[in-house]
């Protein structure tokens, strides 16, 4: 006979809080209180008749029996999630839940998504903007646009392949420029007002100023002021209204670049060594919904002109003339 099987509240208690090894992150992802969460942990450990954590001062450890117990759960709920996926995909076969970072999302992808619709009238696209990575197991989303190194390591379980290299480029208005007369070279870039996107600010793979400016073989200046958003395509507004110049990103910028909302007042790209990457969980590229946007979205990255960093344009060559 066999025995009954621990209520599934509590094995997910326990599952939520091992992974996290602590309480409190774990209440907050299954949105109860900690108190709660304990109680059915401890009600599983009387159930099983071990104990599954060692409670420490200030943190929880997994005893030999929580850490034969995890592995087996972890596995059987992404089951579970997979298997209730599927058949919720069955439903809602129309719907693509895409995530996209907000300066991508308002930049480049907005004006176009009429085009997508147009073309497969079938598909309903729900856009989820954030920088956070997708869970695909957990958030509901299909696929993602995420910026990641070239060299960003190959998962097992993604599916990933770039759409387009990044390099960054000054930009400013054209109102700005013209009443800035003493912009001649990239060394009077510290005599103007700047705008600064700081959206990826802390992490060291991303150029800014100095380095710009180091490429040019300028060093020394201070670049630190100036108006500092965390949100690209804010930036990218502030400086279509004249504010200051702006480093930007090749691809955000290419739509102002293309109409005039934008110019650049030198021919300078310093290249960054990511782009921008379509991401899936491995096997989902080839569905029908995620498959055509795929399509679609490699399609328009093809047909948009995007200033890139060449060997001829990088910061310091010869072509600047100056």
């Amino acid at each position: 006979m066999r025995k009954p099987l621990p209520p599934l509240n509590a094995l997910k208690a326990f599952e939520a809080a091992a992974r996290h090894l602590s309480l409190t992150k774990a209440a907050e992802e299954l949105h109860v209180t900690p108190a709660a969460l304990s109680h059915q942990v401890r009600g599983l450990e009387e159930m099983l008749g071990v104990r599954l954590f060692a409670r420490l001062p200030r943190a929880l450890a997994l005893t030999d029996a929580g850490r034969k117990l995890l592995p087996g759960l972890t596995a059987g709920f992404a089951q579970i999630r997979q298997a209730v996926t599927l058949v919720q995909d069955l439903g809602s076969s129309r719907v693509l839940v895409v995530s996209t970072p907000p300066g991508f999302t308002a930049k480049w992808l907005a004006p176009r998504l009429h085009r997508f619709l147009v073309a497969h009238p079938d598909i309903e696209v729900r856009i989820s903007s954030t920088l956070k990575n997708a869970d695909f197991e957990t958030d509901g989303v299909d696929v993602a646009v995420r910026n990641l190194r070239r060299s960003h390591p190959s998962e097992p379980h993604l599916f990933n392949e770039v759409l387009v290299d990044l390099a960054l480029i000054p930009v400013c208005s054209p109102r700005f420029l013209a009443a800035q007369p003493l912009l001649k070279s990239p060394s009077d870039v510290a005599s103007v007002p700047l705008v600064h996107d700081v959206s990826m600010d802390g992490r060291l793979d991303f150029p800014g100023w100095p380095e710009w400016l180091a490429e040019a073989g300028i060093t020394g200046l201070d670049v630190s002021q100036g108006l500092k958003f965390n949100s690209a395509d804010h930036a990218l507004e502030a400086a279509v209204e004249g504010a200051g110049l702006l480093l930007a990103y090749n691809v955000l910028a290419a739509d102002d670049l293309r109409t005039g909302r934008l110019v650049s007042p030198f021919p300078v790209a310093i290249e960054m060594r990511r782009s921008f990457h379509i991401v899936c969980p491995s096997g989902h590229e080839t569905r029908a919904n995620i498959a055509a946007f795929r399509t679609w979205i490699k399609g328009e990255m093809a047909d948009a002109a995007v200033p890139a960093a060449s060997p001829q344009r990088r910061a310091g060559s010869p072509a600047l003339g100056m």
